[in-house]
């Protein structure tokens, strides 16, 4: 079995974590402000490099004014 971080429903859920901050407005610097963290840790997040638990998936959420279950 390969690794779930490179799964096509992980993909799913990076893009979804992108087009989240494209609706708020935000730049990966922005986001990366508010979540308290650095601009690459945004970038590879954004692009599956960085594997998100669900509590750093929360915090997302909240700065993109988004439901939880909207990544999921």
């Amino acid at each position: 079995m390969g690794k779930t971080i490179r799964s096509d429903e992980y993909k799913k859920i990076v893009e979804k974590l992108r087009q989240a901050r494209a609706d708020a407005g935000l730049s990966q610097i922005e986001a990366a402000k508010l979540l308290k963290r650095s601009q690459s840790y945004v970038s590879k997040s954004e692009a599956g490099e960085q594997r998100l638990d669900v509590l750093e998936l929360k915090r997302f959420a909240r700065i993109y004014k988004k439901p939880l279950d909207y990544f999921i």
